[in-house]
């Protein structure tokens, strides 16, 4: 049924069918029998089959109602899959985690231009998520996981090493997908770590991260005094009590660093 297919440019389609590929991305997941798995953007269905063989239960969401007829008949054949033809993205999380008792996984091959969203999304309003395993562009993929000193060392870095462990778990060549992509992609996870911090701290942090990086051939100095409305001595103050240079830029910055100026800054 699925070779007559029409693939819609609307959502970005681009579906893997290599079952060894396949069962790997679950693998990179540490999906077993005790996992709830959340898969958005079901697609042809191979990563969700792939998935209901591994996991407790699965709930996989897919927005293209052309593929109702098909998925439903990948869903027939297993007791603990569950497809719902919907847009995830627009949903409220509780709407969403009504489909489980406790906490989960989430799993998603996505069309790039929503893979950042989603990301936030679930790493920002809840902390049910336990994991995110998702494939993304391979640029993407480093800037996420870049460390500080890294050329792809960004806002996104430092916010997601903030929720999250991640790394790269496998590279994907574009010659996998079909229709084939003009990138090649990568496969990465986010473990989310316990934070120990109010929402409040969240926000300033957030608000100090990109502040920081607001433009990059600026001085630390120079952008928090312009972004925070911050004297430049408070902003010298700080640096140093920190023991951070004061001729430091953004990108030379840990999530350590970061955390602390969260701390002493006043604004």
């Amino acid at each position: 049924m699925l070779e007559n297919h029409k693939f819609n440019k609307k959502f970005g389609q681009n579906f893997l069918s290599d079952k060894n590929l396949l069962a790997a991305i679950v693998s990179d997941a540490q999906i077993t029998k005790e996992d709830d798995v959340l898969e958005i953007g079901a697609g042809g269905g191979a990563l969700t089959e792939q998935l209901a063989l591994k996991a407790k239960n699965v709930v996989s969401y897919e927005i293209d109602k052309t593929l109702t007829e098909h998925l439903n008949e990948l869903a027939s054949n297993f007791d603990n899959l569950q497809i719902i033809i919907d847009d995830a993205l627009k949903l409220q999380i509780d709407e969403i985690e009504k489909n489980f008792e406790g906490d989960y996984k989430l799993v998603a091959n996505l069309p790039y231009y929503i893979t950042s969203p989603l990301i936030f999304k679930f790493l920002e309003q809840t902390q049910r998520c336990k994991s995110i395993t998702v494939m993304v562009q391979k640029e993407v993929a480093e800037r996420f996981c870049a460390k500080a000193g890294d050329v792809n060392y960004g806002i996104p870095s430092v916010m997601i090493n903030f929720y999250c462990n991640q790394q790269i778990t496998r590279n994907v060549s574009r010659r996998m997908f079909y229709p084939m992509p003009n990138v090649d992609s990568a496969v990465i996870r986010l473990d989310r770590k316990q934070l120990d911090v109010d929402k409040n701290f969240v926000n300033k942090f957030s608000k100090v991260v990109n502040s920081s990086f607001a433009m990059r051939r600026k001085t630390l100095i120079n952008n928090l005094t312009k972004n925070l409305n911050i004297s430049r001595e408070e902003v010298v103050k700080v640096l140093q009590k920190l023991k951070i240079n004061e001729m430091a830029r953004a990108e030379e910055l840990t999530l350590e660093d970061y955390k602390n100026l969260t701390t002493e800054l006043k604004f």
